[in-house]
């Protein structure tokens, strides 16, 4: 599958064992390149889903000038959204114990931006997927958040990981985008090109 891929040499921008694992599992041979310091902050008025999609463009963007006219290069954006504001990734234990209680008995939802970017086009899509939490004990907040590590995730939670184990009650969409790829969608995506 994804024969018509052959004619591009695929870049993965993204260090997060996640995407290269569920990207690997697809079949797709590529490389990583990331560049330090790539600025993820976004206008003030953007909301939900419009968030990871200008982020996930804004990181294609810092590669365009360094591209081949070969190359593929996908880049992709995840946050968590919950009553209107943004979860990302927390600074320190306190704030992801603060994250997991506040996503403690809810529902949010996960987007992911994706961008597929060659030097001379760019197509950008958002996967949402809802998650419900059962309502946890301050004890398997702390025990998580002491054993696992979540500081590199979108709220706090890795959901292939113990917390959603014991949880997560419910998700509509795609499990995937919650790891933060939704791979179904972009395997549809390169299908296409």
């Amino acid at each position: 599958m994804l024969e018509n891929l052959k004619k591009f040499n695929i870049i993965l921008a993204s260090n997060s064992p996640r995407r290269k694992q569920l990207l690997s599992d697809l079949g797709v041979d590529y490389v990583v390149r990331t560049l330090p310091d790539v600025d993820e902050s976004y206008p003030d008025s953007l909301v939900g889903e419009e968030i990871p999609a200008y982020i996930s463009q804004t990181k294609a963007e810092a590669y365009r000038k360094t591209m081949h006219p070969d190359e593929l290069i996908i880049t992709a954006d995840t946050i968590v959204w919950l009553d209107g504001k943004v979860l990302g990734k927390p600074a320190n234990r306190e704030e992801a114990c603060a994250m997991l209680h506040e996503l403690s008995g809810k529902e949010h939802e996960v987007f992911t931006g994706v961008s597929l970017t060659t030097c001379s086009w760019q197509r950008t899509f958002t996967a949402a997927t809802g998650v419900t939490f059962a309502t946890l004990s301050k004890e398997e907040i702390e025990y998580y958040v002491d054993t696992y590590s979540p500081l590199d995730k979108a709220g706090s939670y890795g959901i292939q990981e113990w917390i959603g184990f014991i949880g997560v009650q419910g998700i509509r969409g795609s499990y995937f985008n919650v790891m933060g790829l939704p791979i179904q969608r972009l395997y549809r995506e390169l299908v296409k090109l």
